[in-house]
């Protein structure tokens, strides 16, 4: 292997590797004044160290940006010098060479497929990220008469966006994240929440079904029955009619309501709220240590 082999080696994998990160870089400030833009700038509050949580999510992004050049220019040096691609493809029939660049460019679409479908995923992730930390940030505003809010509360069934509890009762606040359109208006009607009325229907069993196996749960920490009242939340949507006793349809402005829903029933002494509220936070310490 000569010396002018490996310079061309070097050459040509830096080359790429300077290129790509030209490209990266531009993309981040391109789309940069489009990353902060939060879709419920009114009820998404600072959050405990969100400014350490934001700088270590940039420095994760860039160490896996700068290893994935390192292994870019080690591949690229790899094949420029020691496979050699100009001497091989060169002696290969046209035939051959066809099929070669016919497997690259359907390597090439697949990649810029997945890459289009990573920005539509990303982009709704994001947008019920913010729903969901809307009403999180709008129910810690609830927390009067010894109310405290669990989020991410799982259950047999599934896990449960926000639990509220307090001497008022026990919440089960799920969010349906859907973006809004020009026509926001949603109804409920029994199980059935409809979108832009007759657009878009997403049925509410499982959150009823969530919030039945949350309340057989509680009932072995306070030995009696108690009800757990499922809320749902539709974050940017007008609510023009709820036509169901067994849900409350709110939206991230009108979560205060949740107090007004309840009865006898729903009361708890301070023993129960007590021991309700110690095992939610056992399980949620034990489902983030996991």
């Amino acid at each position: 292997m000569s010396l002018q082999a490996i310079s061309s080696a070097a050459t040509i994998a830096l080359a790429s590797t300077i290129i790509i990160l030209l490209a990266v870089k531009s993309w981040h400030l391109i789309t940069q004044p489009f990353s902060n833009m939060r879709s419920f700038p009114g009820s998404i509050m600072v959050e405990a160290a969100q400014r350490f949580r934001v700088q270590l999510d940039r420095l994760k992004s860039e160490q896996a940006l700068y290893l994935t050049l390192c292994l870019m220019f080690i591949v690229t040096f790899g094949i420029a010098v020691l496979l050699r691609p100009q001497d091989t493809f060169g002696i290969l029939p046209d035939w051959q060479n066809i099929v070669v660049l016919t497997a690259v460019a359907i390597g090439a679409c697949y990649g810029v497929y997945r890459f289009i479908v990573t920005i539509i995923e990303r982009r709704r992730v994001t947008f019920v990220r913010d729903a969901n930390m809307a009403v999180g940030h709008s129910l810690q505003m609830l927390t009067a008469n010894r109310s405290r809010v669990f989020h991410e509360v799982n259950c047999s069934t599934g896990v449960i966006d926000n639990v509220v509890v307090g001497l008022n009762g026990i919440y089960a606040v799920n969010v349906i994240a859907q973006r809004p359109k020009k026509d926001n208006r949603v109804q409920l009607n029994g199980d059935d929440l409809s979108f832009a009325p007759g657009k878009i229907t997403v049925s509410l069993a499982h959150c009823g079904q969530m919030a039945k196996q949350l309340a057989k749960a509680l009932r072995k920490q306070v030995d009696h029955d108690v009800r757990v009242r499922p809320v749902v939340a539709v974050p940017g949507w007008e609510i023009e009619s709820q036509a169901s006793e067994n849900y409350l349809l709110v939206n991230e402005r009108s979560l205060a309501m949740m107090r007004g829903w309840n009865d006898e029933i729903d009361f708890l002494m301070s023993e129960d709220v007590d021991a309700v509220q110690a095992y939610l936070t056992a399980i949620g310490t034990q489902a983030a240590n996991k």
